[in-house]
């Protein structure tokens, strides 16, 4: 298939060794641009790490990307499958706590991929992304995915400042799925539509 434009030039930041922030709408693509860098990992034989938020996002990627690519395992903290693999799926505390354990799968990395980055400004939970972010060494390469980072050029300047790295901001306004709004009036019958995609 063909690369939409913000794919083509995140792929192209992939293929100099440089770091990107992918900010699109959900299903946009984004994925394509983590898969990208999976299969990089791969053709170069290089370690690649995959951070999700939440366990159940990690399982479901792991199911997705084993069918695509094989050489994949699966960190939670309740299960571990194929630690040894090219590619390596967990949530970003499990990175986080490997980075402090000064794990060996740390020292082999060569790409780090955050998944909903956004997730950086929780309350509660974003210091775990701040710290993996920062702990990780400036050979390391990262791919930032979200759909609702908001302050994505400070966040790509702050990037470039603590790891000594190129990291291209990469935005595209394409919505691939219509946003809808709809109307249940209580007691009513019906839906209406009150805004849509224009």
């Amino acid at each position: 298939f063909k690369l939409d434009g913000f794919q083509a030039e995140a792929v192209s930041c992939l293929e100099k060794s440089e770091s990107v922030l992918v900010s699109a709408h959900t299903s946009a693509g984004k994925t394509v641009v983590a898969e990208y860098a999976i299969a990089m990992a791969l053709r170069d034989k290089q370690r690649l790490i995959y951070t999700s938020p939440i366990k159940a996002l990690s399982n479901q990627k792991y199911r997705d990307l084993q069918d695509e690519f094989k050489d994949v395992g699966l960190m939670t903290g309740d299960v571990t499958i194929n630690p040894n693999a090219t590619c390596m799926i967990m949530t970003t505390e499990i990175l986080r706590s490997m980075l402090y354990r000064g794990s060996e799968v740390c020292r082999e990395m060569a790409w780090v991929v955050f998944d909903e980055i956004h997730y950086m400004r929780d309350r509660d939970r974003g210091v775990v992304w701040e710290e993996a972010i920062i702990l990780l060494p400036d050979s390391v390469r990262l791919v930032f995915l979200s759909a609702t980072i908001p302050n994505s050029r400070e966040f790509a300047e702050w990037i470039c400042r603590i790891k000594h790295q190129p990291c291209h901001m990469i935005y595209t306004e394409k919505r691939p799925v219509p946003l809808q709004h709809y109307l249940f009036p209580a007691g009513g019958d019906g839906v209406y539509m009150v805004v849509d995609e224009k």
